[in-house]
């Protein structure tokens, strides 16, 4: 005669609490939203953008496209002068006008003196749409290029003042521009280099970085429309560092509340 042992009906209620808990905890954790699709933005921005922990990249049709560099272009100089150059404390003050206050001044100076540091820069992180003109101000790059470098000097060279210096940019550049448009409005930018030409309005660009991102926006029109077109293609989004959840193994916790041995 088999003798059936009945386990009290607490153990089953507490079994099925267990149950539901193990399949919370095994859920894979959710990366926080991204971006996937840049169709709905007017041809007249391009607009590249790049997680830094998932290596997504997502870009307009046109990010490839070659648009006056503008100041944004300061940044290759800066790397290249900072990496390359006589490692002088003039060269440094002046790389960090560049970036902090977009000083033109010194952009001149330290292209004069480095004519080739923006076509050697494009060589080494392969921007393949970037190009110096007869001084720095004449020259062109892209958005992906832009994002490339970006992505690459946090991947491998976090540490670079480039990148420290985008985020202690001063409000009021050099010239009295107000820096405060385009993807440096994303919320979770931690840093930013704006581009405009000398009118102001007729073409403006911007790049940021972030703890899990780097995206680069360039415009033909102002300020405003740039930030109405990021804003509306990323604005709704979370681009903070995705929080990582590490779940506990499945079997061991089963074995735990059932009590199995």
């Amino acid at each position: 005669m088999n003798v059936r042992h009945r386990r009290p009906a607490t153990w089953f209620a507490t079994a099925a609490v267990g149950v539901a808990l193990i399949t919370a905890l095994a859920a894979p954790a959710s990366a926080a939203p991204a971006p996937g699709d840049f169709s709905g933005v007017p041809e007249r921005t391009s607009l590249s953008y790049t997680s830094l922990s998932t290596g997504v990249h997502v870009g307009t049709a046109n990010e490839n496209e070659a648009r006056p560099g503008l100041s944004t272009v300061k940044l290759y100089l800066a790397d290249h002068v900072l990496r390359h150059g006589d490692s002088s404390a003039e060269d440094r003050d002046l790389a960090a006008r560049m970036i902090q206050v977009s000083d033109d001044w010194a952009a001149s100076l330290l292209d004069s003196k480095y004519p080739g540091a923006i076509d050697a820069a494009a060589r080494e992180y392969g921007l393949t749409a970037t190009s110096r003109g007869s001084f720095w101000g004449d020259s062109y790059t892209s958005t992906a290029d832009t994002v490339r470098f970006l992505d690459t000097k946090k991947r491998t060279d976090p540490g670079s003042p480039v990148l420290a210096w985008m985020t202690t940019a001063l409000p009021v550049a050099a010239d009295g521009t107000v820096q405060d448009w385009g993807t440096g409005r994303l919320a979770a930018a931690t840093g930013t280099k704006w581009g405009w030409a000398d009118d102001g309005s007729s073409v403006v660009a911007s790049a940021s970085i972030g703890d899990d991102f780097t995206v680069a926006a360039n415009t033909y029109g102002g300020p405003a429309t740039q930030s109405d077109d990021v804003l509306t293609a990323l604005g709704a989004f979370d681009l903070a560092t995705p929080s990582i959840v590490t779940a506990p193994s499945v079997p061991s916790l089963l074995d735990a509340i059932l009590g199995i041995r």
